[in-house]
């Protein structure tokens, strides 16, 4: 809304002013686009690959060449668990584990078949999700020339949900019923083959790879009055139920036991910083469509 009082006289004045001010800003966000943007992406790109770097997988015919790491499980409470993990990549390449056995001192052994590993499907997605974010930058060499804070602000955001994936996957497990546990092809994988009454379980959780053991017992057939079948979870407590061939059982133990991976915690600080970078970058340039949206006259 105009001042009634100022003179017509002054509006020139005023309007060239705002003028001056465009041209000044238009300046400023055309080498925002041109100079600052590239800046920021080659930022990026250089702290995406060293968590790229991190998850680092050998070519075909050179597995040996990436390093094997062991790590030894570690638990606040009794030493119910214990056990050694070999992590080579992505892959969980070996296990010692030794299981003392509730309410007797029997303690059981177990450890990886020689011709077996174990995927973790966590850690390989986090990894695609990170190159997938450094396909998406590379794809914005030097050389070219956004025209629009729109422009810029989409890559980012394509770039920001690659990388909230890939965090994610690395900080929330799957959940997983009973019954999927029982049957998973990790089961499968020890030698000696591990009882009908012991299940185990191994996820990442933030930059922790954990390894849960459930004990369970076989519930009498004429079991129908309590039975309540667990859902899906990360972490099932002592007296979740599930029935699998005919049987139903109940979890009458669990043991939870992990150890860090000191570079899983270096590839969620490189996430974070590149989050911020990108973010960033999207608060100057709706510094300038503030702007341009705002018409005084």
């Amino acid at each position: 809304m105009l001042n009634p009082q100022r003179s017509l006289s002054e509006l020139p004045k005023m309007s060239a002013a705002s003028q001056v001010e465009r041209a000044v800003l238009e300046e400023e966000f055309n080498w925002l686009l041109k100079e600052e943007v590239h800046a920021v992406l080659k930022q990026l790109q250089d702290v995406l690959k060293e968590a790229s770097r991190r998850f680092s997988m050998p070519t075909p015919g050179l597995e040996s060449q990436l390093k094997q790491e062991n790590f030894i499980l570690g638990s606040s409470t009794m030493d119910q668990v214990k056990g050694v993990l070999t992590l080579q990549g992505d892959a969980l390449t070996q296990t010692d584990i030794n299981l003392k056995v509730a309410k007797s001192s029997q303690v059981l052994h177990f450890q990886f078949r020689e011709d077996k590993q174990w995927k973790l499907q966590q850690i390989q997605d986090a990894r695609n999700h990170v190159n997938q974010a450094l396909q998406l930058l590379s794809s914005r060499d030097e050389s070219y020339h956004f025209k629009t804070g729109a422009e810029v602000n989409k890559l980012m955001d394509a770039v920001m949900l690659q990388l909230t994936r890939a965090r994610n996957r690395l900080t929330t497990p799957a959940s997983l019923t009973l019954p999927e546990l029982a049957t998973s092809g990790l089961m499968k994988m020890f030698t000696p083959p591990m009882p009908g009454d012991v299940m185990v379980n191994f996820y990442i959780n933030l930059s922790k790879l954990c390894l849960t053991v459930y004990q369970l017992h076989v519930l009498p057939p004429n079991t129908t009055k309590n039975f309540k079948p667990a859902g899906s979870s990360v972490l099932h407590n002592p007296g979740a139920m599930f029935e699998l061939n005919n049987n139903r059982f109940e979890v009458s133990h669990v043991h939870k036991v992990e150890c860090v991976v000191p570079w899983l915690n270096d590839t969620l600080v490189f996430f974070t910083i590149s989050l911020q970078l990108c973010q960033q970058l999207k608060d100057k340039i709706s510094v300038f469509s503030s702007f341009w949206n705002y018409r005084p006259f």
